[in-house]
């Protein structure tokens, strides 16, 4: 039942007779003296009347009422009223249910009026927002604590006078939702020089006309002044980290693989105690998931500063230049050759690594050479007659099964296991859904400094349509989404509306409840860029402490930090 439907209830005046026959003139006179003040109602010929006693002359008289079903619009009420004192009001079964007055209207509605007012003035009075009404005339009908707390003007100052004579019309987007009828969401709004608002705002309309405008303002000046702050922070931060990477060789290189779940640590202990020997490492994973940067982390581990680090791409290169890519040639080799002659990959390989990336893909009559290569590590350049002599590592990858292509001729077995010495496999993104929110911040970071696009943060909803999605393409999907969504981005805000159409949204709705915190959208305010980092701080070190049950010692470990310095930061943090 709506709301009007809820007042013609309230209307109903139930206390009535109904007289199903026409009885003598004497007898209909004893029952209206005694039913009075209650109302008389009979149906005769299908038409139903109100009968009536005169007090002075005792004459009755029979005045033909109109008939209304109980689920009749206030509206129909009121045009039956117009031309009738009282309506009669039946049910779904034709029954009397009782009757309705233009009186009982009339006092029944400036109650509604009333109480309707109250709940505006309560809903008014309860919101920090500024809020603010006007007419058509453009007088303030409506301003909130929170519009005096922004704007600095009291509401008796303002109401009852048009919103013109306190502001620049130029600086009201409430005049044209008044005056061209069009609504905005969400938008950024400078209401002064020195004040930035979130806006909402919509014409009033009724009857078909726009009677006025309401506008919602949210003062956000702070936090664009704290994000600002945050951003040019996380800006150095991120160069910074980058120049030490660059400048000490002591760092971690495993520390470009960003991820804390179970499984990548596995893999990345692994590949670690590999970095340790000098075997040749196969490294499976499907495509995107990072296979390189762990080609490059072993790489860095194992050799020198200066040793050189050259990349195969073993799918990308025709067939008939295999053999002048990976060995070189000597000038004048072949029609259309360098003069100079050109060194080969694994020439420029020698004292460092040779990665073999999607070594599935290599021609069959390759392999017989890269076979030998690996097992004496000499070679021929093409056109060349002398042999040389090249020392160096070599890691493969692939995210073919390389079993199966053995068994149907395409991969050679001896070279499968001259490769094989140490084997692993990185996970794809679905099955270590806990790094998503890492790699995604990560990401919007190192997008909105590169766009310099400085962006507040992502929402709940955009969030866990990232964590529903299956990722095929792995961590280089997440990337391109993360960079579309910075790209179309508007006042640093993420929109669910911009995610790629294959991607399921997930509306708040549909939210699904994790152990992973939520990352608020908009920075608070009342806070300072120390307190706020402090908190973030505290939220992982509780967070990894979940993950091991409290035990202290793996925590430390997980975080790449001592047992010591985990004390001091939980004491500083008031973490018990």
């Amino acid at each position: 039942m709506d709301h009007k439907q809820g007042l013609l209830e309230k209307l109903i005046n139930k206390d009535f007779v109904k007289m199903d026959s026409i009885k003598d003139t004497a007898s209909l006179t004893k029952l209206l003296e005694k039913e009075t003040p209650k109302k008389v109602f009979t149906s005769i010929d299908n038409r139903d009347y109100f009968i009536q006693l005169s007090e002075s002359s005792k004459e009755i008289t029979y005045t033909f009422c109109r008939v209304i079903s109980l689920d009749s619009s206030i509206e129909e009420v009121f045009f039956s009223l117009s031309q009738n004192d009282l309506v009669i009001v039946v049910n779904s079964e034709n029954d009397y249910v009782g009757y309705v007055t233009y009186e009982a209207l009339s006092k029944n509605l400036w109650n509604e009026y009333e109480r309707t007012h109250a709940y505006l003035q309560t809903i008014l009075n309860t919101i920090d927002e500024s809020c603010t009404v006007i007419d058509d005339d453009t007088n303030v009908l409506y301003w909130t604590k929170g519009a005096e707390k922004i704007f600095s003007v009291k509401d008796k100052d303002i109401i009852g006078k048009p919103i013109t004579d306190f502001f620049e019309e130029n600086q009201l987007e409430i005049l044209n939702a008044l005056k061209k009828g069009t609504s905005v969401y969400h938008s950024q709004h400078n209401a002064r020089k020195d004040l930035v608002v979130m806006i909402n705002s919509n014409p009033v309309h009724f009857n078909g006309e726009v009677i006025g405008a309401v506008v919602s303002e949210t003062d956000i000046t702070s936090q664009i002044r704290l994000n600002n702050e945050l951003y040019v922070t996380s800006k150095k931060l991120f160069n910074l980290e980058e120049e030490v990477r660059k400048s000490s060789p002591s760092i971690n290189p495993f520390s470009y693989i960003k991820g804390n779940s179970p499984a990548l640590k596995s893999v990345i202990e692994i590949a670690k105690k590999t970095a340790l020997t000098n075997a040749a490492v196969l490294i499976y994973g499907e495509s995107g998931v990072g296979k390189e940067l762990f080609a490059k982390a072993i790489h860095n581990l194992r050799e020198s500063e200066h040793a050189p680090f050259v990349a195969i791409n073993c799918g990308a290169i025709p067939t008939g230049l295999f053999e002048s890519e990976i060995f070189g040639y000597e000038k004048g080799a072949f029609s259309g050759a360098d003069q100079k002659g050109k060194k080969g990959k694994v020439e420029l390989a020698k004292n460092g690594t040779l990665f073999l990336d999607e070594i599935g893909e290599m021609p069959l009559e390759m392999q017989v050479k890269i076979l030998r290569l690996l097992q004496e590590k000499k070679f021929y350049p093409v056109g060349g007659t002398k042999e040389l002599e090249v020392d160096f590592r070599v890691v493969a990858a692939t995210n073919k099964d390389l079993k199966e292509l053995i068994h149907e001729g395409k991969f050679r077995e001896d070279l499968y296991y001259r490769l094989n010495v140490v084997n692993f496999r990185v996970p794809p993104l679905r099955e270590r859904i806990e790094d998503i929110i890492e790699l995604t911040h990560y990401f919007l970071y190192e997008i909105s400094v590169k766009y310099n696009r400085p962006i507040h943060g992502i929402s709940q909803a955009v969030m866990q349509s990232l964590l529903q999605y299956s990722w095929p393409g792995n961590i280089r999907e997440l990337k391109n989404i993360v960079e579309r969504l910075v790209v179309f981005s508007e006042n640093g805000e993420i929109q669910l509306d911009d995610l790629p159409i294959e991607m399921e949204r997930i509306t708040s709705s549909k939210i699904i409840k994790t152990d992973i915190p939520s990352y608020p959208s908009i920075i608070n305010e009342e806070k300072s860029l120390s307190a706020q980092l402090q908190e973030y701080e505290k939220d992982i070190i509780l967070r990894e402490l979940s993950k091991v049950n409290g035990n202290k010692l793996l925590c430390a470990k997980n975080l790449e930090v001592t047992r010591a310095t985990l004390y001091n930061r939980m004491s500083k943090l008031g973490i018990k």
